[in-house]
């Protein structure tokens, strides 16, 4: 009875490593193929993350042409306004009385107008150019990324696909090595 003991302990030992081996190896290439999943999925990402970089990269410079152009022209815009001032200040000094004062600065309203319309539309130019600017950059990166977003899962369908080729060959060898 000791002896049928001992064999059922030995048994069950040898059963228990087996297990543990066949744990071992299979958690060691469980774990090689997530660390490859994972090495892959991060080169993958080395492409977008360009992608965006060079798209912020072209953003501050749309942004920093705009905002360029603003200061340009509000920089036009005061001195154009203290020309004007000065003018009317010039032409109520000339004046002989307030009928001739009022005269002079109706005069010069339509030229205040014409000024003010024109700095309006300068604005929504600049305004239009860098939208359409912004628009351009960012249309850009998204059909970049997403063309490689749908190149992508072709490619890892194939390693798939190749993966499973190369567990099957190995299943093949190991049967003809075992007969």
């Amino acid at each position: 009875m000791f002896v049928d003991m001992q064999e059922y302990i030995a048994e069950g030992g040898d059963l228990l490593t087996g297990k543990v081996r066949s744990f071992r190896k299979n958690s060691a290439e469980t774990v090689r193929e997530a660390l490859t999943g994972s090495a892959e999925t991060l080169k993958a990402l080395k492409s977008p993350v360009r992608m965006i970089a060079r798209s912020s990269v072209k953003l501050t410079s749309v942004s920093q042409t705009a905002v360029q152009s603003l200061i340009e022209l509000q920089s036009d815009v005061v001195t154009s306004a203290l020309t004007d001032v000065a003018l009317r200040l010039e032409r109520a000094t000339r004046a002989e009385n307030i009928i001739e004062l009022v005269r002079e600065q109706i005069e010069l309203t339509p030229a205040t107008r014409a000024r003010m319309a024109e700095d309006a539309t300068r604005v929504v130019t600049i305004v239009k150019v860098a939208g359409r600017d912004f628009r351009n950059v960012a249309r850009h990166a998204y059909e970049s990324i997403i063309e490689k977003e749908v190149e992508a899962p072709k490619a890892a369908v194939r390693r798939k696909t190749a993966a499973a080729k190369r567990a099957t060959r190995k299943t093949v060898k190991r049967a003809r090595k075992a007969a």
